[in-house]
């Protein structure tokens, strides 16, 4: 059952938001946004303080966020913050703070909830890791124009490819690819599953294995059942599911079960809003970013609360809706392609009038008749539309502005 507000005691909250709620409270973001006569509410009040969204981030930011303490020129200047910005994948780039540090910390933090991860970092403490993702342009990387090696090696970290649009790369530059990574013998490839499935079937082709591979790590965006497929045949090693986002860390971990684990000492996380009791807005309260703490923050995702544990069901923008006006969430349309074998890729669009346009990269020589028939049976069951989904073979899907990918979407 959804942990809603009703259902949530005092037992449930982290004693340091019940420590720090009072400072947090008095920050200019949220001293704006309560009663009009300002008083701090009590921390038995927690949950009828509003929610925040980017907006309210990007307003007045860094002030907002940074009103008594030191400026943010000095705080960059002397080492002690990290200014990064989301990708802007609903809606325009927002900015980040966090301190130095921060990110790695949190980032092991939520990996060490699977066993399996846990045991490979334990026998390799500078586990080198591949990155195959978005190209992006931050404080740390900027790989959307070619850059030599030497210049995308940080750390432990090699980032691979630098083409926003993987379908359309030559094999001379997949092969420069499949050659680095072979060079670099990571433990793990951290993967937007998009660019990762595509650069799998290029080493499935050619026969090329990492034989260094632990396991892949999935984040970045949603993780289809076509990718990971994908990547499982191909790679021959666990393939893990990170969830979480640049504003509030990483929320949820794959464990060795296939289950997904809240990271408890970087958040607090409510699911309001829940269709039929089940499907709800995940609200993120973050606890150990103390530059810029987000209290109450509708981050955009829709997920279902099992006990202890979740189910990421995407984008609450990308859900589709039937005829009567339920709502369907991408990972509900994603389990159609359970047992859809030959695409690589897809895209589900539904039109202002209902119907909807399946687009698909193939894998190989692509579905058989008889399979494309039942996936399309089994997204109309799901949709409640028979007869009102046309599917067509493309070439290459184009990404959203971000570099990300979406697939599922409404006019």
């Amino acid at each position: 059952m959804p942990a809603t507000t009703e259902l949530i005691d005092e037992t449930t909250k982290p004693a340091r938001l019940a420590e720090l709620l009072p400072h947090w409270l008095e920050l200019p973001v949220y001293r704006s946004r309560l009663n009009a006569n300002g008083d701090i509410k009590p921390l038995t009040n927690f949950f009828d303080l509003p929610f925040i969204t980017k907006q309210h981030i990007r307003d007045g930011f860094p002030y907002n966020f940074l009103s008594n303490g030191p400026a943010l020129e000095t705080l960059l200047a002397n080492a002690q913050v990290e200014l990064e910005h989301t990708s802007g994948t609903s809606e325009e780039r927002t900015p980040v703070l966090f301190g130095r540090g921060w990110w790695p910390v949190q980032e092991m933090r939520a990996l060490r909830l699977n066993r399996r991860i846990a045991h490979v970092l334990d026998e390799y403490p500078n586990a080198r890791r591949a990155v195959l993702t978005t190209p992006i342009c931050n404080g740390t990387a900027c790989h959307s124009r070619w850059t030599p090696r030497s210049a995308r090696i940080y750390d432990d970290s090699l980032f691979v490819n630098q083409t926003r649009i993987p379908f359309l790369l030559e094999d001379a530059e997949l092969a420069r690819m499949a050659e680095e990574i072979g060079e670099w013998s990571p433990q793990f490839l951290d993967l937007d599953s998009v660019h990762g499935a595509w650069f799998a079937l290029y080493c499935e082709r050619k026969g090329i294995r990492f034989l260094s591979l632990q396991f892949v790590l999935c984040s970045y965006e949603f993780v289809s059942v076509v990718h990971r497929r994908i990547l499982e045949r191909v790679f021959g090693v666990p393939v893990f599911n990170l969830y979480g986002s640049t504003e509030t860390g990483h929320l949820l971990m794959e464990d060795e079960h296939g289950v997904m684990q809240p990271s408890l000492e970087t958040a607090f996380l409510e699911v309001v809003s829940a269709d039929r009791g089940v499907v709800g807005d995940l609200v993120v309260t973050t606890l150990s970013n103390d530059y810029m703490p987000l209290l109450r923050y509708r981050i955009g995702d829709l997920v279902e609360q099992c006990g202890n544990n979740y189910i990421v069901h995407g984008r609450a923008r990308d859900a589709l809706r039937t005829p009567d006006d339920r709502r369907v969430t991408t990972w509900q349309v994603d389990n159609c392609f359970a047992g859809a074998n030959g695409i690589a890729h897809y895209q589900l669009r539904q039109t202002e009038s209902g119907d909807c346009v399946l687009r698909y990269v193939q894998d190989g020589n692509g579905p058989s008749a008889q399979n494309l028939r039942e996936l399309i049976s089994r997204l109309e069951n799901v949709l409640h539309s028979p007869g009102r989904i046309v599917a067509e073979a493309s070439d290459l899907l184009v990404p959203a502005p971000s570099g990300k990918y979406r697939l599922t979407c409404r006019d």
